[in-house]
């Protein structure tokens, strides 16, 4: 096969990628604000998906660049990336038929790692970075949690003297704007985890002369993630929603904004996070202030083994289908 089709094929998995991305990852937006029936679940993806379209035109490229540099230069080849891409589609595609909201993240750098270690060893791949990413796997949703905790117990005493039944119209209102900030953040991170491969790709086969991210690279991302959104994942939305904890407009509201400062932070840094994690973590946080038993550890205690299992669950996909490429 000629190199530029093998090149535009890599290219046209990785959207596709990017567009499950934002399929299984349409809990991640949508979950608490159809869970609290601000919105129908229809009208609720659309939403989500223009504001995850329109972080192209609020945000930069750092995460893009750090994803872009897990890999040693000299490593990376086409079928290290086509092996990393398959393992996290592969991942993505599982852990949806499950109904367990994983990081769609977590999986393509799984699959990076797994792919690369099989092809060159430990010494082809980043540490450094690595480990900043493992320990924002620990961090994000500890963050989402305390800041849901505190914005929820902090609401709570404002709201002390207001019954719940008349502040709820209030809440159902600025969870529509809660949900866009969120989804913008949503759309900065996962989107930008796709341009990196892509630039990767593209600088390894020596159409760009250096590593950066081509605009077109950007606006197809971005149009990729929101469009998958759209399809949305209604298995993992059930659970993030409905199963974790019940949630009333006021909870969301304090969910989603949470998460949402939490990715704008980290999107800042350059520091990809999961966003999966984040939301999870500040809707435990929600729940935890009502009482420890609001929160449904059970199924809690098995999102997280599935948070566990997905980085090493997406490398040994990847690595045997890098072994089954030669």
């Amino acid at each position: 096969m000629p190199t530029a089709i093998y090149v535009a094929l890599i290219c046209l998995i990785a959207f596709i990628f990017d567009f499950i991305n934002g399929f299984h990852d349409a809990a991640n937006s949508v979950a608490t604000v159809v869970s609290t029936r601000v919105l129908r679940p229809a009208y609720a993806v659309v939403w989500a998906a223009f504001f995850n379209f329109l972080a192209v035109f609020v945000f930069g490229v750092k995460v893009a660049n750090t994803i872009g540099k897990i890999v040693h230069a000299p490593a990376v080849n086409n079928e290290l990336i086509l092996a990393a891409l398959v393992g996290a589609i592969a991942w993505d595609l599982l852990t949806w038929w499950l109904g367990l909201p994983t990081s769609s993240s977590h999986a393509l750098i799984g699959g990076l790692a797994g792919a690369a270690l099989v092809q060159s060893g430990w010494h082809s791949l980043q540490t450094g970075e690595l480990a900043l990413i493992s320990v924002f796997i620990v961090l994000s949703p500890l963050i989402g949690l305390v800041l849901g905790f505190i914005m929820r117990t902090l609401l709570s005493w404002i709201f002390r003297r207001t019954s719940p039944k008349a502040v709820s119209p209030l809440f159902r209102r600025l969870q529509l704007v809660s949900a866009a900030l969120y989804s913008l953040g949503h759309g900065t991170n996962d989107a930008q985890k796709t341009m990196g491969v892509v630039a990767l790709l593209l600088f390894s086969n020596g159409y760009l002369s250096s590593f950066y991210i081509p605009f077109w690279v950007v606006m197809l991302a971005y149009a990729a993630i929101g469009l998958g959104t759209m399809a949305g994942g209604w298995r993992i939305i059930k659970t993030m929603g409905m199963k974790i904890t019940k949630l009333q407009p006021v909870d969301g509201f304090c969910a989603e904004v949470s998460a949402a400062i939490s990715l704008f932070g980290t999107a800042h840094a350059g520091i990809p996070v999961s966003t999966t994690h984040t939301i999870t973590g500040a809707i435990i946080g929600v729940g935890s202030t009502k009482r420890l038993s609001a929160v449904r550890w059970g199924v809690t205690i098995g999102v997280v083994w599935a948070w566990v299992l997905t980085i090493p669950g997406a490398a040994a996909i990847a690595a045997l289908m890098r072994l089954a490429l030669g």
